[in-house]
């Protein structure tokens, strides 16, 4: 998408992003979204939102897809890779070469899964606001092409979107009620996590098409995706309502 059909795309998402920040507004169905929406203005083949924790640690908030999903995962777990680095240091990690000789001596475990994953280059852009970093947007392609300045802009402005969505609550002066609020946030992503897993074999489907299932239900019935997955987890709700996916021809692999 380029020209004026992106810039009109664009001006649509950020659009779409503030009509999203109400009082009561879903910060994970938002996170979600816009970590779609950047595969589909920059040209990258997928997107993950990676959070620091109350205690510092890395959590996977959101992404594109499972298999992305799966990979920043494993960065957390195995505690390298451009994004966590970008979110220690708080600066960029563009344009790297995951077929490199670099990227291999310095996150050699990352970047074997990422190649494994179909991934060649990868992109790591902060989460900051002023002084505080609280993540980092990870951008993935299949293909060598570099991303250029007009891009990389575009895509810390989209980063700069998430940090204040994750910020945007009624009073952040505190930095207690701040982390209590991420925390919150990170919480309900896990019984996000179980409910999609749980719908996905129930249906026999991949997990990213219950995931989706699940949130066009949650969109059109105006409810969060925490709160639904509460009740789906917690065996109160009755998942026949919800209309299951179309079967999947292959079962996902991990």
């Amino acid at each position: 998408m380029i020209g004026m059909a992106r810039e009109q795309r664009l001006a649509e998402v950020f659009v779409e992003i503030a009509d999203s920040l109400t009082d009561d507004f879903d910060v994970l169905d938002l996170l979600q979204r816009l970590s779609t929406r950047c595969v589909e203005l920059l040209d990258v083949s997928a997107g993950g939102i990676l959070l620091a924790d109350a205690y510092g640690e890395l959590q996977v908030i959101a992404a594109s897809d499972e298999h992305t999903r799966l990979l920043e995962l494993f960065a957390c777990q195995q505690d390298q890779g451009p994004c966590v680095e970008c979110c220690r240091t708080g600066t960029a990690r563009t344009n790297i070469a995951l077929d490199g000789p670099e990227a291999a001596a310095s996150w050699p475990h990352f970047t074997q899964r990422a190649r494994e994953t179909g991934y060649l280059t990868t992109h790591a852009i902060p989460l900051r606001l002023r002084d505080r970093v609280v993540g980092a947007l990870n951008l993935f392609q299949t293909t060598p092409h570099a991303l250029g300045d007009d891009d990389i802009a575009l895509a810390q402005a989209l980063a700069d979107v998430a940090t204040i969505t994750i910020l945007q609550q009624r009073s952040l002066e505190q930095s207690h009620v701040e982390n209590g609020q991420l925390q919150t946030a990170l919480t309900s992503r896990i019984m996000v996590e179980q409910a999609k897993g749980l719908l996905a074999e129930r249906w026999n489907t991949t997990v990213d098409d219950a995931f989706d299932a699940f949130r066009r239900y949650a969109r059109a019935h105006h409810e969060r995706l925490s709160d639904l997955a509460r009740q789906i987890v917690d065996g109160d709700f009755d998942t026949a309502i919800i209309p299951a996916p179309a079967a999947a021809p292959a079962t996902e692999e991990a």
